[in-house]
């Protein structure tokens, strides 16, 4: 296909042709998405319950997996429908709105767990000041400006990529990729888009660069408490943060720090897996497994559930 002006559907990547194959790729996925979804609105729930946990950390957890939930719903379920259905397509409009609420909620992650990072450095560094500092107006203004920006850059990356003519439908991802979109545009608009994508990685680099500089200030804060327990409880809030920023950096950055040529279109499907789904289906199960105050509401809310379940048999 060559010289289209406009192309009603796109073609998406299969992971295979085998029917069995398609059939144990749904499967799979299916299993990775109810295990991140399940698992983020456990976390939504405990902290909505649980009044010990309405803190600025957790009020910040709670949109960190809320935007887990939306981003592997951007491009999950549709890449399991096209699998059982033995299809390949998407529509233009399907691929417009994938685009733009992958990039929304794939920012908007980022930007959080650097607020995140300064929350932690706050509460660690600064104690005494950490309720005048991080009050409820201003998590909540935090978070408002947040989502203002996720959004304005996705809409921004959103017109940018849709600005061009492609010459081709066949996108080499199972979902619709800002890069794998480009290299299917005829038109030298794409260099504009591959200028704002230049820019999302120096907004990447920088978060990661302030993220590094802000815990190695909380490790210096850390060596000066004088208790075991003090500096364990003050590294038992800190671990779980840094362990889900090295899942996602370390993830995305191993996905697109290489040149495209020197590897298969398969392995690009691999790296992309690894990027998109797993940091939202694990960061659930690292906020709560080193976070007692975590393992504790689930365990109530767990409860709360049986205690239901069995009026709902008497009755």
């Amino acid at each position: 296909m060559s010289n289209l002006t406009f192309i009603s559907i796109f073609l998406l990547k299969e992971f295979s042709e085998v029917r069995e194959l398609q059939v144990l790729h749904f499967v799979l996925f299916l299993g990775m998405y109810m295990t991140a979804v399940t698992g983020n609105l456990l976390i939504i729930a405990a902290v909505a319950l649980d009044h010990h946990l309405h803190k600025p950390m957790y009020f910040f957890l709670t949109n960190l997996a809320l935007m887990d939930v939306g981003c592997v719903s951007a491009i999950v379920p549709k890449s399991m429908v096209n699998s059982i259905m033995n299809s390949r397509s998407i529509s233009y409009s399907g691929c417009v709105f994938q685009v733009f609420f992958f990039m929304f909620f794939i920012v908007s992650d980022l930007f959080l767990l650097t607020v995140m990072a300064h929350d932690r450095f706050v509460a660690i560094c600064k104690p005494l000041q950490y309720e005048t500092i991080m009050h409820k107006g201003a998590c909540i203004q935090i978070t408002f400006i947040l989502w203002i920006a996720s959004l304005l850059y996705a809409m921004l990356h959103t017109c940018a990529t849709f600005a061009n003519t492609f010459c081709s439908n066949d996108i080499h991802q199972f979902f619709c990729e800002i890069p794998t979109l480009l290299k299917l545009s005829c038109s030298n608009i794409y260099r504009v888009e591959a200028g704002f994508l230049l820019l999302g990685c120096f907004i990447g680099i920088g978060c990661f660069v302030f993220i590094i500089i802000t815990y190695m200030q909380v490790y210096a804060a850390v060596r000066t408490i004088p208790s075991v327990h003090g500096k364990k409880k003050a590294l038992s809030t800190c671990l779980p943060h840094l362990t889900v920023v090295s899942l996602f950096l370390g993830t995305s950055i191993f996905a697109y720090a290489r040149p495209p040529s020197s590897v298969s279109s398969d392995l690009d499907i691999v790296l992309s897996v690894i990027y998109t789904i797993i940091p939202p289906m694990f960061n659930p199960f690292i906020y709560s497994m080193r976070n007692k105050e975590m393992k504790t509401a689930l365990w109530k809310l767990l409860h709360l559930g049986h205690s239901f379940n069995c009026i709902f048999r008497v009755l």
